[in-house]
């Protein structure tokens, strides 16, 4: 991202506010997820089969309304074939759940703009700031018609929705998440704590393994991958599954998308992957004795993927029960907070620095790093 400490000059009397705003806005992406979640673990995302932004901020309001809410449902496949016998009530439960979902989108954007437009207006927001903030707005805007673009997938020749469409559209509600997180922290503007390269080179490393991490476990999820080979640490009898079994389907590149040994596979060894990799980088940082904003930054982040790991497992191990995949879910976005925490950290410019909007000499670390060998 554009470094904003020389560039936003956001005054210091709107610094409270502008930030209380964007943490209030990344809470509600963060509840919007969750929700997302026991929709698709409910099976509810296509229980409204109609794409209305304005008129669709109300539910049905009589029996009548209920009753043809119920009968353009039962023109999908998935109620045709699996659905079959459901009733209104029944209907009704998967109903709340995606319009709770799409209802908590329109607040989210409310929440967001009407602020912003109002920061803009009282001239709270400048420079490299603004055109940030217009952006990630942007990215809001194109996440609503993503979400259309993934509920018509599953409308009429699917059963579910597509798993490439379920994948792009929780990773960009992550982005949009992450980016928020990023520009909460970075526009206090603090002194920037100096670290060795390598470092610096890995805490963000983790940021885009772990955004990897979230694709792979969309796509899971997309497959319905945890509901089977719910063995660990074997899988499919193995470790590490026959070439055959992981690579059968034609061209070869499908795997990585459509077979639910493969999605499995992947997501389990980019786990192992960032549990090392995060283990490396808190030791790393101690053994280099940088700044303890980062090192303890570095071990909490890898107290928090040592955690989702463990629950991913027991996911696996329970055939993804609710309350689990939630938790899951819930820590995978502690996980995300704390990457992008570490990150923006470690990509702090060290030549100066704004603490409310002014502009000064960024000084020495409050402690500097030293590069310790191995032997010492």
């Amino acid at each position: 991202m554009t470094d904003l400490s020389a560039s936003s000059a956001l005054p210091s009397s709107h610094l409270g506010a502008v930030r209380c705003w964007l943490i209030s806005v990344a809470v509600l992406i963060a509840a919007m997820v969750l929700v997302g979640g026991v929709t698709r673990l409910t099976e509810s995302g296509l229980s409204i089969v109609e794409w209305k932004p304005v008129s669709g901020v109300l539910p049905p309001l009589s029996d009548q309304a209920w009753t043809d809410a119920f009968e353009a449902y039962k023109q999908i496949p998935q109620y045709q074939e699996i659905n079959a016998d459901m009733t209104l009530s029944e209907f009704k439960t998967i109903f709340w759940w995606e319009f709770s979902h799409r209802l908590l989108g329109r607040v989210i954007g409310a929440a967001y703009l009407l602020p912003f437009l109002f920061f803009l207006w009282r001239g709270a927001l400048t420079g490299e700031l603004r055109k940030r903030l217009w952006s990630i707005f942007a990215l809001g805007a194109l996440q609503g018609v993503i979400g259309w673009w993934m509920v018509a997938s599953g409308l009429t020749e699917r059963v579910e929705v597509s798993q490439y469409r379920l994948a792009t559209h929780l990773v960009l509600a992550l982005v949009i998440f992450a980016a928020i997180v990023w520009t909460f922290r970075e526009i206090k503007g603090e002194v920037p704590p100096d670290a060795p390269p390598r470092v610096k080179f890995v805490g963000r490393a983790i940021l885009v393994v772990t955004f990897v991490q979230i694709y792979l476990g969309a796509l899971v999820a997309g497959l319905r991958a945890g509901l089977v080979y719910n063995t660990w640490p074997a899988i499919d009898g193995g470790f590490v599954p026959t070439a055959a079994r992981l690579w059968y389907e034609d061209p070869w590149w499908r795997n990585l998308f459509e077979n639910a040994l493969t999605v499995q596979f992947d997501h389990r060894m980019m786990a192992y992957a960032l549990f090392l990799l995060a283990l490396w980088h808190a030791v790393d940082a101690t053994r280099s004795r940088a700044p303890s904003a980062i090192s303890n930054g570095a071990w909490l982040l890898f107290a928090a993927i040592m955690v989702q790991a463990v629950l991913g497992i027991l996911t696996l191990l329970g055939q993804v029960p609710l309350p689990l995949a939630l938790t899951h879910q819930a820590v995978a976005i502690v996980v995300l907070t704390l990457a992008v925490l570490q990150a923006e950290l470690l990509s702090r410019q060290p030549a100066t620095t704004v603490d409310s909007g002014v502009a000064r000499p960024a000084g020495a670390s409050a402690t500097p790093w030293r590069e310790v060998s191995p032997g010492a």
